[in-house]
């Protein structure tokens, strides 16, 4: 694992944002630059971090982790559901199909916790007891095991997301039955094969968003899978200890940077607190820590700048 020392070096020459020539109608999303061809896109994954739905600045590495790790898992669980990658010509850098996305992201739960207002224990807090069509018992317990796994499907395109049910999404004609329940299953696959790769490797993966598209009338997996941002992943040697002991537990994952701001009052309102160079320092520590044990790899840091770079990978792309 690279030290802090290299990390900080990093700080003042991360990947804030592209601008690739000649790549395609560049749109521009809270981690993702994409460049949109005709039949495909160019995704290039920046070091931006957002949380609560608001960009908060870079975190050193981060685009390169996320790229690559999405690029194993998109590989791992190719025989599960087909993906829309391409080519990964850069280490930020995927050349994806382009697909119809599907409205809503699927959200698989498999225990009780987070703090933004889409989680599932933000809203037991609250008082929930039917989350996204789920009923839930009394006496659930912050990080508490669920006994079974649940899908909390949440809305997309909105300024803030908002869960919903199976019933509320077809009702707003979000989604068709059969869309929608066969998306789920393909989800709750993916899930358990994650949670086996995750035990292997001593850690537990507690939730993750899956994003799904359409490709030539079939489903597919895109945008990114099992990654630090898009997923909750603790150690499982001090679970039980430290629920028995009210604790929080040991994380990898984006949850620090949001229990971060959320310590400091921000929940999505009002400008957000400026991360400071430890809180960046340690969030992307913890990024290449989950890249490491998940996949088994050393993380190699990509030459810089990475502009350069990428331009020379992506040339062979190149539109007009």
């Amino acid at each position: 694992m690279i030290t802090r020392d290299r990390i900080k070096a990093e700080l003042d020459q991360t990947l804030e944002a592209s601008d690739l020539a000649n790549m395609g109608e560049r749109e521009q999303g809270k981690v993702r630059d994409s460049y949109k061809q005709q039949d495909r896109r160019i995704l290039v994954t920046t070091d931006r971090i957002s949380a609560f739905d608001c960009v908060l600045g870079t975190i050193p590495f981060k685009g390169q982790v996320l790229n690559q790790m999405a690029a194993s898992w998109f590989e791992r669980t190719s025989d599960i559901i087909d993906n829309h990658v391409i080519e990964v010509p850069d280490p930020c850098a995927m050349v994806v199909s382009e697909c119809e996305q599907l409205p809503l992201e699927f959200i698989v739960r498999g225990y009780v916790t987070g703090v933004t207002k889409t989680s599932i224990w933000f809203n037991y807090q609250n008082g929930v007891r039917d989350f996204c069509g789920n009923k839930l018992p009394e006496d659930l317990k912050k990080d508490q095991k669920l006994d079974k796994t649940l899908l909390t499907p949440t809305t997309k395109h909105e300024k803030h997301d908002r869960p919903i049910s199976r019933e509320g999404a077809i009702h707003e004609g979000l989604i068709d039955a059969a869309t929608f329940d066969e998306a789920g299953e393909i989800c709750f696959k993916l899930f358990k094969m994650g949670q086996k790769v995750a035990a292997e490797h001593g850690l537990i993966l507690v939730d993750t968003k899956y994003e799904i598209g359409r490709r030539d009338g079939k489903l597919v997996i895109s945008d990114e899978i099992h990654t630090p941002d898009s997923s909750r992943y603790w150690f499982a040697d001090t679970y039980e200890e430290r629920f028995n002991a009210g604790q929080e537990q040991r994380k990898i994952d984006k949850e620090y940077v949001r229990e971060w701001l959320a310590d400091r009052g921000f929940l999505g309102d009002g400008p957000p607190p400026l991360l400071t160079e430890e809180v960046r320092i340690e969030a992307a520590a913890r990024y290449i820590q989950a890249y490491e044990l998940i996949t088994g790899k050393d993380f190699d840091p990509a030459s810089a700048p990475a502009g350069p770079r990428m331009a020379k990978a992506l040339a062979p792309y190149a539109v007009n």
